[in-house]
């Protein structure tokens, strides 16, 4: 069975690798408007399932993969950034806070579906509106949720993390790895 990754992500491809040396990538390009009323946790496995069953639907003799990864404070859901000054609100208003990132992950397989998602805690230290703007003149917040990337430069504002790291990253590959051991187990 061919394992597609319904993802663009370089981040989410090097952590597959964690569990299949090969697969291939088919980015879903998806409406993402969520519906009304869904709770944050909700709303990423709404996102991730509607990326996976998109690339089903074009490869049904393979296992799709999809996911997506929100950043969430005080119930705001903070998606990626439009321009600075959304990335200079966004990282102005986690500094110094614990904020969740949520990553929805969901699984299509022979006509079959699953779907998690898993929660990680982050802390930042109290950010200074120079380190704010210095990190923006690196553009990299632009492709990520919540305006900053844990892997990268935005690792020097967190000061704790309460979950699995690789979650923030963009997928938790303990919990994706135990999950499928669960699915090859019943198709066995």
């Amino acid at each position: 069975m061919e394992i597609i990754l319904a993802s663009a992500s370089p981040r989410r491809q090097e952590l597959l690798k964690f569990i299949f040396p090969q697969f291939k990538i088919c980015p879903s390009d998806v409406d993402e408007t969520l519906p009304a009323g869904l709770s944050a946790q909700k709303c990423a496995e709404f996102l991730a399932e509607k990326k996976a069953k998109k690339v089903y639907e074009q490869f049904p003799d393979s296992m799709a993969i999809g996911c997506d990864t929100i950043v969430v404070y005080e119930d705001k859901i903070l998606g990626k950034p439009h321009d600075k000054e959304d990335a200079f609100n966004m990282l102005s208003l986690l500094s110094g806070k614990i904020h969740k990132v949520i990553t929805g992950v969901c699984i299509y397989y022979g006509k079959k579906v699953e779907v998690f998602s898993e929660l990680t805690e982050v802390e930042f230290y109290p950010l200074s509106e120079t380190e704010i703007n210095r990190y923006i003149e690196t553009e990299e917040p632009f492709d990520k949720a919540g305006a900053y990337g844990i892997q990268g430069k935005g690792a020097l504002f967190v000061k704790g993390i309460c979950g699995d790291y690789f979650n923030v990253v963009g997928l938790p590959v303990s919990r994706l790895k135990k999950e499928l051991d669960k699915i090859c187990a019943n198709i066995l």
